[in-house]
C-alpha cells in the first residue's frame, strides 16, 4: 500500500513515481479496495505544511498535461475509480487518480506520467512485492528498468544474504529488501532505453567526472 502515497511524494512529478500496477488476479479486488483507500487519505495542501502529503503541480503546463493524460484515458476507455478532478479553486491541485480497467494500448499505459515499465519506451525504475523472495528476484531481473526495489519476505537467512549481495553487484541498478524509492550512494541510479543516459552514485556515477585517455606505445617498429 506503500504506493498509494510514494506516488505523491513531490506531488507526483518524480522520475520513479510507481503510477502503473500490476496485481495479481487473486487479490485484485482487496487491492484495489486498500489501495483505493491510501489514495482517499492522501492530504492535499500548503507544501510547506507538516499536515499536508501533496501539494500543487509545479505549473499550469503541467497541471495541463496531467489533465490531459486523465483526459486520454478517460476517452480511450479507462474508468476513473477515484478522482481525476482538480482539488479545489486556487493553486494547480490534482487529486490523487486511480484508473481500472485500462488497456495495454492505452496513452495512459504506455506514455503515463512517470514510472513505466517494460512494454514501453522508458525503463528507469521499477518495484516488485511478493512472498517469494526468489520469485521476487527473478522477476526484478527479467525488468527492463535501471533499478528494481524487491519487497518480500524471506523464509531463510540465506535468502536475504543473497539478495544483498545483489544489490551491490547488479549492474546499472539495484535489488533492496522491503523498499521502494530507496537509493544507496553506494547503488548505481539511472534508466534503460528513453530514461536517461549514465548512471549516477555508485562506481558507475564516477565515470562522468573521469577523463579516458588512450596512450599507445612502438615497441617494436622502427618510425
Amino acid at each position: 500500500m506503500r504506493n498509494a502515497t510514494s506516488t505523491s511524494f513531490n506531488h507526483g512529478q518524480m522520475c520513479c513515481a510507481g503510477s502503473r500496477i500490476f496485481v495479481q488476479a487473486g487479490i485484485y479486488d482487496e487491492f484495489l479496495q486498500r489501495f483505493t483507500a491510501k489514495a482517499r487519505a492522501i492530504r492535499l495542501g500548503d507544501p510547506f505544511a507538516a499536515e499536508s502529503d501533496q501539494g500543487p503541480q509545479i505549473s499550469q503546463t503541467q497541471y495541463d498535461r496531467i489533465m490531459g493524460y486523465i483526459q486520454s484515458g478517460v476517452d480511450a476507455g479507462a474508468r476513473v475509480h477515484y478522482g481525476g478532478n482538480r482539488h479545489g479553486d486556487v493553486g494547480y491541485f490534482v487529486q490523487p487518480t486511480v484508473f481500472v480497467d485500462t488497456k495495454p494500448d492505452m496513452k495512459i499505459v504506455r506514455e503515463e506520467i512517470f514510472g513505466p515499465a517494460n512494454d514501453s519506451t522508458y525503463g528507469l525504475a521499477a518495484a516488485v512485492f511478493s512472498q517469494d523472495i526468489n520469485r521476487a528476484i527473478d522477476t526484478a531481473h527479467r525488468l527492463q528498468a535501471g533499478t528494481a526495489w524487491v519487497r518480500a519476505y524471506p523464509r531463510h537467512v540465506w535468502q536475504v544474504f543473497v539478495c544483498v549481495m545483489l544489490m551491490v553487484t547488479s549492474v546499472g541498478g539495484g535489488c533492496q529488501i522491503n523498499c521502494t524509492n530507496m537509493v544507496h550512494p553506494a547503488i548505481p541510479f539511472g534508466g534503460y532505453k528513453q530514461s536517461g543516459i549514465g548512471r549516477e552514485m555508485g562506481l558507475d556515477g564516477l565515470e562522468a567526472y573521469t577523463n579516458v585517455k588512450a596512450v599507445h606505445v612502438n615497441l617494436g617498429h622502427s618510425i
